[in-house]
């Protein structure tokens, strides 16, 4: 019995040549988007910690403000998942990034993250953040570890969010 059939949502760790090949796929649907969008854009393919990151560019940062809102790169995200998916009969966690949207975010939640620490500076036993995406909170986990705090997530679907509290 395989690990997939013991446990379903087990999911075989993708090869380089697989996350390159989801890059290049994920780049086609986001130029075809762009095309019809009429807007300018870059990509840049990475393989980065056993995902395909796609990133957009543009020399003139306002051309892709509009696409670079949080919301419509998740949304973006998830549509180019899907396109990848149908592709290659395969689950994709590829990243979108667009004008640098994904590292102005892990900045913001940088700073959600010190003011939790404020919080539990001040006597909180908790801090508990708003819920947001897996890869969110990923990040949060992450920046949790580097102020030595313990994180985990709770909640399901949409409400899931993550709470954070001295080790």
């Amino acid at each position: 019995m395989t690990t997939t059939e013991q446990n379903p949502s087990a999911r075989p760790t993708p090869t380089v040549d697989e996350l390159e090949q989801e890059g290049d796929i994920a780049a086609d649907f986001v130029e075809g988007i762009l095309d019809i969008a009429d807007i300018d854009g870059d990509l840049t393919l990475d393989v980065r910690a056993g995902r395909a990151y796609v990133s957009v560019e543009n020399e003139q940062p306002a051309a892709l403000a509009l696409l670079a809102d949080p919301d419509t790169v998740q949304a973006l995200q998830e549509l180019t998942r899907i396109a990848v998916q149908t592709k290659t009969g395969r689950f994709s966690r590829l990243i979108l990034d667009v004008g640098g949207s994904r590292d102005a975010r892990r900045g913001q939640l940088q700073k959600l993250v010190e003011r939790a620490v404020e919080r539990l500076d001040d006597g909180a036993s908790q801090a508990s953040l708003p819920p947001m995406s897996s890869y969110e909170r990923k990040l949060i986990h992450d920046i949790a570890a580097e102020h030595g705090l313990v994180s985990e997530s709770y909640g399901e679907g949409a409400d899931r969010h993550t709470v954070l509290r001295r080790g």
